[in-house]
């Protein structure tokens, strides 16, 4: 029974289902900031943490976010408060998450690209008690936060990362003795299915979906993941995607302490991050599609003298990436979301399975369909389907969502991914092979957005009528949106006039239309709606024309 049910708006876990995964052990007892501080124990004296600005050990680490989450309670944040993080890949982003899951508050995991249209709906349908953004951007989050706290019923606190009010410093003068008396106090209240984590859905039907993670399977998932791979205290793992991301936690911050791994955190520039992991002696990296590019350069040669295993993610992956990274040493796929499931690459896999598809599932309780779309029909191995999914760590329902999750899981608990999958043999066993998808998302570096969001959003200016978004191939990226527009009374606006409205409706930039094509009227199938397909070609044949002229 949960501590705190958030009115009734969370979707427990079935009670069958729950008491299996516990007799299975795949469920623990142990709040998830418990999970560092066992970590530390036995890991005390090793590296933890490496960025380009400090390095802790797992004992300073520990200490360190004890009193941070002690300093959390001195100022009035109690168990169960909402904390939303806008923030980086700095050391201090990882102490702050650390401070609040020991104080027992619950991280909400934005992205510092985030804007009003976005944080003012997600922090209030959580009733977020405070928020930790990051100061010296070139976007003022610190006054953002301020604007977002106007007239929120329940914002109370802002917390920065630099300047003001600084994690940095929060805490210091809290003994570390007294910090771990709080912390244990805490944790004696909590509850193994109380909500450790908010993390946020890429691909549903307007603003994102929240994602309630629990004490219960959290950390175990990060486990999971790190075991799959061979991790263990002797490996250092390298992660330049957003920490703040349930990949970022998951396949790195929480899979490498969870086995006594180092975690080399970059930042997203290539070049400094590829400096950074070469210094380190990294062992270990996922890399999503956005930085495909970037490794197939120079600059990365400088990490692959000790580089044993990749894990690459997001897109298809090219033969001649393939080539770059495997040739020598051993990489693999991913494939994962922040709703739960996780399928990686078996470290015993043939080269011709690591390739060309996304691996197994890392827990044995994990149950996978491939079924007919729209159906609840399952369809035999090889042929093309819905991926659907659910175990110990995919959730049973979004937060406070009951019309979307009547459409969102099959009638018996399976999550609709909207991925299009297929079971594939090799040497006798089976691997899992991403096909396409049915959720119509541009898929930008690894930021899912949702086409039916932006087409509404433009459709709010006047001079637009009509409005398909589609995905544009890109080099770099993989994907960018193309918006298909219809003017309303014969004006086309220019990118710099849509970008203005975009801003104006206070929208995250990586969701802003970057190709627009004018149109009298948008293509229809014959029972009438947009014919995507047909847009879809369109712009294919207009990036290869435009390729072919440079």
């Amino acid at each position: 029974m949960n501590a705190f049910d958030w009115d009734g708006r969370l979707v427990s876990y079935p009670a069958e289902r729950a008491q299996a995964y516990r007799a299975s052990g795949e469920w623990s007892e142990v709040p998830t900031g418990g999970r560092l501080h066992e970590s530390a124990l036995r890991f005390g004296d090793r590296t933890a943490l490496i960025t380009a600005e400090a390095t802790f050990t797992y004992r300073e680490l520990d200490e360190r976010t004890d009193q941070i989450a002690a300093a959390f309670g001195r100022v009035g944040l109690r168990r169960g408060d909402p904390v939303i993080f806008q923030v980086t890949n700095r050391a201090a982003t990882v102490l702050a998450w650390y401070g609040c899951l020991k104080a027992g508050l619950v991280p909400v995991a934005t992205l510092s690209q985030h804007r009003m249209h976005e944080i003012g709906h997600i922090s209030r349908k959580v009733g977020a008690v405070g928020h930790i953004v990051e100061a010296g951007l070139s976007f003022d989050l610190v006054r953002f936060a301020r604007e977002v706290a106007d007239g929120h019923p329940t914002m109370r606190h802002l917390f920065t990362i630099g300047g003001e009010s600084g994690i940095d410093d929060l805490g210091l003068d809290i003994p570390p003795t007294e910090a771990r008396e709080f912390v244990e106090s805490i944790e004696a209240q909590t509850d193994s299915e109380d909500v450790a984590v908010f993390q946020l859905s890429g691909g549903t039907t307007g603003v994102p979906k929240v994602i309630p993670r629990i004490h219960a399977e959290y950390w175990n998932n990060a486990l999971f993941y790190a075991r799959a791979l061979g991790w263990t205290e002797d490996s250092t793992v390298a992660h330049l995607i957003p920490v703040i991301h349930n990949a970022g936690i998951s396949c790195a911050l929480h899979a490498t302490h969870a086995v006594g791994a180092t975690l080399v955190l970059a930042n997203p520039d290539a070049g400094p991050a590829f400096e950074l992991m070469a210094r380190s002696d990294v062992t270990d990296v996922l890399i999503g599609h956005g930085h495909y590019q970037a490794v197939q350069t120079s600059a990365f040669d400088a990490v692959l003298p000790t580089l044993r295993h990749t894990v690459l993610s997001g897109a298809k992956v090219s033969p001649e990436l393939f080539a770059r990274v495997d040739t020598g040493r051993w990489a693999g796929q991913m494939f994962g979301m922040s709703e739960g499931m996780f399928l990686v690459t078996p470290l015993d896999a043939p080269a011709s399975a690591r390739a060309s598809t996304v691996g197994v599932p890392i827990a044995k309780s994990d149950e996978i369909r491939i079924i007919d779309p729209g159906t609840e029909q399952q369809l035999p191995d090889g042929e093309v389907g819905e991926l659907c999914c659910r175990g110990p760590y995919t959730i049973p329902g979004y937060f406070d969502a009951p019309d979307h999750n009547v459409d969102a899981f099959t009638s018996d608990g399976f999550y609709r991914t909207g991925d299009l999958a297929a079971w594939h043999e090799f040497d006798g066993r089976r691997y899992l092979a991403i096909e396409g998808r049915i959720k119509d998302l541009i898929n930008r570096g690894g930021e899912k957005v949702n086409a039916e969001e932006v087409e509404l959003l433009l459709m709010q200016h006047p001079a637009i009528a009509s409005a398909a978004v589609v995905a544009a191939p890109d080099e770099r990226l993989g994907e960018r949106a193309c918006a298909y527009l219809v003017a309303s009374n014969g004006t086309e606006l220019t990118m710099v006039q849509i970008q203005e409205h975009m801003d104006s409706l206070g929208v995250a930039k990586f969701k802003w239309p970057e190709r627009l094509v004018w149109v009298p009227e948008l293509p229809r199938t014959n029972v009438g709606k947009v014919n995507k397909k047909s847009l879809r070609a369109d712009v294919v044949a207009r990036v290869e024309a435009e390729r072919a002229q440079s």
